[in-house]
Order: structure tokens, then sequence, then C-alpha cells
């Protein structure tokens, strides 16, 4: 896998395991979270599930308007925008007690 692929994916696991503790369970959890990736040539799919309560971080994600001071920029809501910026494709669903987040990533052979 690419270095630059591999850095995105990682970035990508890393914000939504952050929205999970945070987010879904308010704090540190022993719940589980599950991964599942299936890489092709040119993508890797991811698929992100865990147990909190039923929530799709992606029915509301906003691009950042940059106009704005930092001072004056709501909070939160960056990481949510920044895997939908970076993943080809973004699904959620609630399936079988679970949230599952499905993600494409592109790998061209020169990142």
């Amino acid at each position: 896998m690419p270095r630059k692929a591999c850095l995105r994916l990682t970035l990508l696991v890393e914000e939504l395991f952050t929205n999970t503790v945070v987010h879904g369970y308010g704090s540190d959890s022993e719940a589980p979270v599950y991964l599942a990736f299936a890489i092709k040539p040119g993508s890797i799919a991811v698929t992100y599930e865990d147990t909190a309560r039923p929530y799709d971080p992606f029915a509301r994600v906003r691009v950042p308007d940059d106009s704005l001071g930092v001072e004056e920029r709501p909070v939160g809501g960056l990481g949510v925008a920044l895997v939908a910026a970076i993943a080809e494709r973004v699904e959620y669903a609630h399936v079988a007690g679970r949230n599952r987040i499905s993600l494409v990533i592109p790998t061209p052979s020169d990142s």
C-alpha cells in the first residue's frame, strides 16, 4: 500500500475512533469497535462499526467556512468533514445494533 494512502487510512480510523469514544460512548469504554479492510488495486474499502447509540455523523457534514477567523468558527465537526473529504465514498447504516460506516479511499499508485 502506498505510504500516503496508509497515512490517510490511519488518520480516518483515528478520527472515527475518537468520535466513537467522545461522542458515542461519552468517555472511555470497554465496548468493542470493529474494523474490516478490503484492499484492491486503486482503492481501500473500510468498514468501521461500533455499538454506541445510533448516529449518522455524515448526515450534516458542512464544509468549514474559511472566511471566518479561528475564533469565529464553530467548535467541532472538522474530523467528520475531513473524513468525508478524503474518502471517495462514505455510507452510514445502523445494522444489528451497530453503527456501520463504510468508506472507500482512493490509492493512486503515485500516492
